[in-house]
């Protein structure tokens, strides 16, 4: 089994890149292309890793640090379906029966229980934060953070209920 990592390459030519293999790639797009081809995460070019800014790099997201295109395909393929199961209408009739102040979390379990959806099987908490912030940015909701309580008038309290725990955080 041929070798596989394809990492970029100082040329003139601009984006240039080199595989293991000793295929040089001419751009981006046939660098993407030679990955996919051999299994490769195509985003961050099976390198698991991603540039945020100049010398800081974090796990890639599209292949969940793994750099293999079988989990950028998975992820892939989830979120797609979560975009189509999970609908504006869905999330703005949801909303609109709550009475007051709600958390995303609520919004979100409320969708998974409404599609039958068990935990775990699509992304369902950041499809529903993606379209909350879309009706905040149509003026249709605010949204906003804030702590569960106030103590004196300078702490505030916010609760953790999955660890049953409190902390303080002064202001």
């Amino acid at each position: 089994m041929t070798k596989h990592a394809i990492t970029p390459q100082a040329g003139i030519l601009g984006d240039t890149f080199g595989c293991a293999c000793g295929v040089a790639l001419a751009g981006r797009m046939p660098a993407e292309l030679h990955a996919a081809e051999n299994g490769l995460c195509s985003a961050c070019l099976g390198s698991a890793e991603e540039e945020v800014t100049a010398g800081m790099t974090r796990g890639c997201p599209s292949c969940a640090g793994s750099g293999r295109r079988r989990e950028q395909v998975t992820w892939q393929l989830a979120h797609a379906e979560a975009e189509h199961l999970i609908t504006m209408t869905i999330v703005r009739g949801i909303v609109a029966g709550f009475e007051g102040p709600f958390r995303l979390s609520e919004i979100a379990d409320t969708v998974r229980t409404g599609l039958g959806l068990p935990a775990g099987l699509l992304p369902v908490g950041p499809r529903v934060r993606d379209l909350l912030l879309q009706l905040q940015a149509a003026g249709e909701i605010t949204m906003l953070s804030a702590p569960d309580e106030l103590i004196g008038s300078d702490m505030v309290l916010y609760r953790d209920p999955q660890w049953q725990r409190a902390r303080t955080l002064g202001i």
